[in-house]
């Protein structure tokens, strides 16, 4: 997928403005996410008291979402959990992001956001006010995607929620598209038709060669061991991905864990007051330290 930049030591975090909702601080910021390259897509909420809070990065294609500013209520995943005692940052990236830019990406779109988002775990650990410890990340659909990345690839994330964002490679599905250019499947110099794949539009870069050596997101996913982390399922992640999770389950036990691998279910790809509510006493279980 290709080699990362170095990581940011101290990114830049600007203020660009402050209000409240109800007692949490919400502030627009502009983060420096990679090498030369800021962001004003993100919003940093706090809720009142002294802390140190634990803190979750929230991922998807705006930031707005996140902090309940968007079309989408049931996707305010920042601000559900800065209302249950987390800072939450809330990013916003489109999937065609290359680095540092399209004829020279360096590192293939999903990997670069799973980049992104170890940048922003460094903004969140540093902030006066956070335990660097208990850290974790979300997102849904793509936002899954990378949450589910970005956990795996960057091992100090504390623990992760992967909604509905398709957790195996399967073409049969669509919307688990991971050969498109935008995720596995950028190849300089050759573009294919977006959409399905077909004889004439085949899979191309890293994604064809991982097809081609029977590579899937199984191997992934055991680099999270023994951290945990819960698949909330909708459309996309049905119970039948458990023959997936199952590899993770016994890596947990091969390390001396258990309970460290989750999976919850609906029907619809849109998340539910239900699933969201499973995603916040996951976080609550396992970033909150015991009273």
């Amino acid at each position: 997928m290709g080699q990362w930049p170095p990581l940011l030591k101290t990114p830049k975090v600007e203020l660009l403005s402050s209000d409240r909702v109800d007692d949490i601080t919400r502030q627009r910021v502009r983060i420096e996410v990679a090498p030369g390259r800021l962001t004003n897509d993100a919003y940093l909420l706090t809720p009142a008291g002294k802390g140190p809070f634990p803190a979750v990065v929230v991922v998807y294609y705006e930031s707005l979402t996140g902090v309940g500013l968007g079309k989408n209520p049931l996707r305010d995943f920042a601000l559900r959990l800065a209302r249950r005692g987390f800072v939450t940052l809330s990013v916003g990236s489109p999937p065609e992001s290359y680095y540092p830019d399209k004829a020279h990406a360096q590192v293939q779109p999903l990997s670069y956001h799973a980049y992104v988002a170890a940048n922003c775990h460094t903004i969140l650990a540093q902030q006066p006010n956070v335990d660097a410890q208990q850290i974790g990340i979300v997102g849904h659909s793509y936002g899954g995607k990378w949450a589910m990345f970005a956990s795996c690839l960057y091992d100090q994330f504390a623990a992760a929620a992967w909604s509905d964002g398709g957790i195996v490679f399967d073409e049969r599905r669509p919307n688990v598209n991971y050969w498109e250019p935008w995720y596995l499947g950028y190849e300089p110099g050759r573009e294919r038709k977006r959409g399905v794949l077909t004889s004439q539009s085949p899979r191309t870069g890293p994604y064809k060669r991982m097809i081609a050596e029977g590579r899937d997101l199984h191997e992934l996913h055991a680099l999270m061991a023994p951290r945990p982390f819960l698949v909330s399922g909708g459309a996309e992640d049905q119970p039948e991905r458990w023959a997936a999770l199952i590899h993770t389950v016994e890596v947990n036990k091969l390390l001396g864990h258990e309970g460290r691998v989750g999976m919850t279910n609906r029907p619809t790809h849109a998340p539910t007051e239900e699933s969201n509510l499973q995603i916040d006493t996951f976080f609550e279980r396992f970033l909150k330290p015991a009273p």
